[in-house]
Formats: C-alpha cells, sequence, structure tokens
C-alpha cells in the first residue's frame, strides 16, 4: 500500500549525491522497488487460490520475521517455512528476514534458485548436509588462512566464521549475496541483520544495520552502500581500496556470533585456539616444515601455555606454573636474557575486572616478544587474534560513510575510519527494525520466535524500543499466565500500526506441558543437533503453522479490508 516518503538530501563535499557511491536517503533501492511491484502480482495470484480476492494495490506487504537462537532457529524456521509452502502462505510473502540463527537456515535456501518453488527437496538437501560429516579441520584452516590474508582487516568474526559456525552448518559456502541476484524472482527478498556496535554502546544513533542482496546499510538512518561493496574503503563516498565482497560463510557469522554470555564465548575460543595449535603436526605439514627448527617448537609450548594461562584466570584458578613456563621458554629463545617487560606479580583471582586487566597486558606482552622470533604463518594469525580478543573485537568493518557531510547521519559514523558489527540477538532477537522502515510500509509482521527463554521478550522489546523512535507497532499486552504456558498464536494490532502476529516455537499446543523439557533438550549452546532432534524439532515447527494457517488468513482478511 503506498505512500508519500520524505527523502532527506545528503551534502558532499567533494562531490554531487548522484556521484557518489554511497546513497543517503530515505528510500527503497531501485532493485528492491522492481521486486516488489513484480512480487506483490505474485502475491495477489496467491491470495486469490486461498480464496482471498483482491486487487493489486490492495494487496498486504507481509514480512515474516525469524529470531535468532542458533542451530535450534536454523532448524525452526527451516521446518516453519516447509510448511508456509505447503499452505502456499509462503508465496504471500514480500520479505524475509532473520537475525543470527535464522540467517543461517536463510543462507542455506538461497544457495539455492527459486527455492520455494522445490522447498521439500531443497529441506531434504539441507538436513542431509546437517546430518553429514564436519568441514575437515584442514579446510577450516585453509579457510581461516584466506580470511586473514585477503583483507585488510581481522577479526574474531572471521575466526567464528572458519572454525565454529562450519562446525553447526556443515559447510563452507563462498558464495556472495550479489551472485544470487537474478536467481530468485520467486522468493521473498531476504534481509540480514546485524547491529553496530558503537552505536549500540555509546547511543550516537540508531544501531540497526542491513543486507540485503542490493544493498547494506543503516535501516534507520537511510545510509546505504552497495552490497558487493560492504566492507571496502571509503573517502567522502567514494571507494578508495576495494575489499573481497563477503561471502555467505563470513555473513553467517557476522549474523550469529552471540550464541552465549561474553565470558562463555572468551572460554570457548581460547579452547578452540588451543584445540587449534595441539594439532601441531597437522599445522607443521600445512607450514611445508616437517623437520622444523626446535625454535619453532618453543614457540608452539609458548603459544599453548599463554592459552591455559588465560583459561585458568577465566576458571579462577593459579596460572603461575604456565607463567613460570612462558618466562623460562621465552628466555630460552633469547640466548638467556630475560624478555617479558610485564613483571612478575600475583593475581588477585578474586578481582576478576583487575585479573581480567592483568592478562590482556601479559597476553599482548607475550605476543609482542614472540612476534621478535616468529613472523610467519600461523604466529602472525595467533597476534591478531589475541589483539581481538584483547579489545574483543568483532565484525570490523571500514566505514564506508568516513568523511562524508551528509544530513542527517550522525557525525560519528562521518568520523570513524571502522566500524564493528555484531549479532543484532545482543539488542534485539529477532528482525523488527529492518521490516519497519516506513518505505516498506509493511501492513502484516509474523514473528517466528525461536529465543531462549521468555518467547515474548522479543516483541514486548520491540514495542519499547519503537515507542522511544515513535516508530508505529501495536502494544503489546500478554495474560501473566501465559509466560509459563505461552500459546502458539498472538496477534497484536491497532490503529495505524502494522498488525503483529507472534508465535512461539515451544508452546503448550505442540509441547503439552514438557516445554522446559523441550526448552533444555534444545539449548542455544550447544553441539550440533543429532538426526533425530532435527526431525523432531521440525515437526513441533511444523505444527505451529499447520494449526495456524485460518488464523493467519484471518487477519490478512481484515487488513484488506474483506469481511471474514
Amino acid at each position: 500500500m503506498a505512500q508519500d516518503l520524505q527523502d532527506y538530501t545528503g551534502v558532499m563535499s567533494s562531490s554531487k549525491l548522484q556521484e557518489s557511491e554511497v546513497r543517503i536517503k530515505h528510500s527503497l533501492n531501485k532493485n528492491e522497488e522492481k521486486f516488489r511491484v513484480d512480487r506483490r502480482k505474485t502475491v495477489q495470484q496467491s491470495l486469490q487460490k486461498l480464496g482471498i480476492c483482491c486487487s493489486v494495490d490492495k494487496v498486504p506487504n507481509i514480512a515474516l520475521v525469524g529470531s535468532g537462537g542458533g542451530e535450534r532457529a536454523m532448524v525452526g524456521l527451516l521446518g516453519s517455512l516447509v510448511h508456509f509452502q505447503k499452505t502456499i502462505l509462503l508465496d504471500c510473502v514480500l520479505y524475509l528476514s532473520g537475525v543470527s540463527g535464522s540467517t543461517w537456515c536463510m543462507a542455506s535456501l538461497y544457495q539455492e534458485p527459486d527455492w520455494s518453488t522445490k522447498l521439500e527437496s531443497v529441506k531434504d538437501k539441507i538436513i542431509q548436509r546437517l546430518c553429514g560429516p564436519a568441514v575437515s579441520w584442514g579446510d577450516s584452516f585453509a579457510k581461516l588462512k584466506k580470511y586473514y590474508y585477503e583483507k585488510d582487516i581481522f577479526s574474531l568474526t572471521d575466526f567464528w566464521a572458519a572454525m565454529v559456525v562450519t562446525t553447526f552448518v556443515k559447510e563452507i559456502d563462498e558464495h556472495t549475496l550479489t551472485e544470487h541476484l537474478d536467481q530468485h524472482s520467486k522468493d521473498p527478498l531476504p534481509i540480514y541483520t546485524v547491529i553496530d556496535k558503537q552505536c549500540k554502546q555509546k547511543k550516537e544513533g540508531d544501531p540497526w544495520f542491513e543486507i540485503t542482496p542490493h544493498e547494506a546499510g543503516f535501516s534507520l538512518t537511510g545510509a546505504f552502500v552497495d552490497a558487493s561493496s560492504f566492507g571496502s574503503q571509503f573517502e567522502k563516498g567514494s571507494m578508495i581500496k576495494k575489499q573481497p565482497e563477503i561471502d555467505m560463510l563470513y555473513l553467517q557469522a557476522l549474523c550469529g556470533s552471540a550464541l552465549a554470555d561474553g565470558g562463555e564465548i572468551l572460554k570457548f575460543l581460547w579452547q578452540k585456539i588451543k584445540d587449534l595449535f595441539e594439532s601441531k603436526k597437522n599445522i607443521l605439514e600445512e607450514m611445508g616444515k616437517e623437520d622444523p627448527d626446535p625454535s619453532i617448537d618453543k614457540g608452539f609450548q609458548v603459544i599453548l601455555d599463554l592459552v591455559d594461562m588465560n583459561l585458568c584466570v577465566l576458571d579462577g584458578k593459579d596460572p603461575s606454573a604456565h607463567d613460570e613456563s612462558i618466562r623460562t621458554t621465552l628466555t630460552d629463545l633469547a640466548g638467556g636474557k630475560g624478555q617479558l617487560i610485564f613483571p612478575v606479580g600475583k593475581l588477585d583471582l578474586t578481582d576478576k575486572e583487575a585479573a581480567k586487566l592483568y592478562m590482556e597486558h601479559y597476553t599482548m606482552d607475550v605476543c609482542n616478544n614472540l612476534s621478535v622470533w616468529f613472523k610467519l604463518w600461523p604466529f602472525d594469525f595467533f597476534y591478531s587474534f589475541c589483539r581481538c580478543i584483547v579489545q574483543w573485537i568483532w565484525g570490523r568493518k571500514y566505514d564506508f560513510l568516513h568523511n562524508m557531510t551528509a544530513k542527517p547521519v550522525p557525525v560519528a559514523l562521518l568520523e570513524s575510519e571502522t566500524r564493528d558489527y555484531i549479532d543484532a540477538g545482543l539488542l534485539l532477537n529477532s528482525p523488527y527494525f529492518s521490516v519497519l522502515r516506513k518505505e516498506r510500509d509493511i501492513d502484516l509482521i509474523i514473528s517466528l520466535d525461536f529465543s531462549d527463554g521468555d518467547p515474548f521478550t522479543t516483541v514486548k522489546d520491540a514495542a519499547k524500543m519503537c515507542k522511544e523512535r515513535s516508530i508505529p507497532f501495536p502494544e503489546v499486552i500478554i495474560p501473566s499466565e501465559d509466560f509459563q504456558k505461552p500459546k502458539d498464536f498472538y496477534v497484536f494490532k491497532g490503529k495505524n500500526v502494522p498488525t503483529v502476529i507472534h508465535i512461539p516455537l515451544f508452546n503448550v499446543l505442540n509441547c503439552g506441558d514438557d516445554i522446559e523439557a523441550w526448552r533444555k533438550k534444545y539449548c542455544t549452546f550447544q553441539g550440533p543437533y543429532s538426526a533425530e532432534m532435527i526431525t523432531d524439532l521440525m515437526e513441533v515447527a511444523e505444527k505451529n503453522i499447520t494449526n495456524n494457517k485460518a488464523k493467519v488468513l484471518e487477519e490478512i482478511r481484515e487488513i484488506i479490508g474483506l469481511p471474514e
């Protein structure tokens, strides 16, 4: 349902707006506009098959959004979509947007041209992969090396992609979003979502950031760059240094890097690095050093001791034995001369902040000393990894808005050389703000919630955030008894706001009195699911759609203004 758009004009200091490679405007990309025109005709025909007849200009704009939740969200969204397709409802959807684990499902689907026309076979292919063998150590390590050397900026997201996300999705998908541009005329438009870390922490602007096959940019600010150029270096709106387009594996890591709280992720990352460097034989083979210099063995020993020392401190254990070993080995490497600048000191493990600060300085000091002796792969990668750990750098990219002069873009976005992008679930575990852009004019949001814990947190927080930002959103009122025993279908609506249908994954209709048991069985931060777990979870998700087809159609009729 079309509406007039109020555009903001960006003013460039060295070039005219129309010549810029950066788009500062509250409007849709021309390719997205064309897609909407074509897709609305498809929606009209699909509604007709469902017994709902209306003109094209009355066709409602429907967005389907999937929350985060690791592999639970990935499998849950897949099961839901299969039954959306079987009920013809999927062909009524204009946008498919996801956070975190839901984007893992989306990435798998959009590998296949026009996947929604053959979803049953695509589903079987995805499940077969998820139940199959893991990506080999060698392939993951080779991918990590490629990430490290092919671009200017390395972050923990690169490591997370190659060494962690691959264990869940069981593949290395090197396709890019723009490769699929002309292959999905019959599918909803995908919108992947993250948030800008600095915006979130400093409250210096709207943090909501979206990535589509056409553009990447700040959803509510109205600042975008071509999807293929996201990550490249820009100055005053023009590209000055091309970087490789992000691939789908990296995109899944960018969107899905908040599987646990910071402390748990930190221990997990150190353990993964330990596992990596304990595979010394494999690394040496990859380096082409069957009979390495003895000093390399000492370098590996320092790394393993440093990792163990960090793990000890995180677990509140005395790390002095590892400290002594590190100092001894570094002194040995230096021919008997003491190397560590950082003084010997007794850690107060009860003061977690002080212990954390101590280990940050200590870790970087050890890396600086090692770098004197070893300047080759994978040692150079390890130094970068430690720097990213200490500074907690995730998803760092060049700021495509750097040194532009544009209103109403927040000044901070124009001054910074880089920006950090992180899992949107760290702020809101559902991609409401990608589909709430005024220019997308969404009439109905179908929210599939795969969150851990309270299944109403996302929709309640979305309503609160929208109220603070004066964004139209219905009032959300949940009956008190439903917090412990959620139903499978909720509708929130009001005047001049989009209708929101909210569907919790685990509910009394598909789980009975065993909701907590299902939640414990499908934790967010756990190893890859077995074939049986995937089958059971798919069935639970499918019931939520088959049981509620009539209710969804009832809401569509009401939006159009048709009698029941």
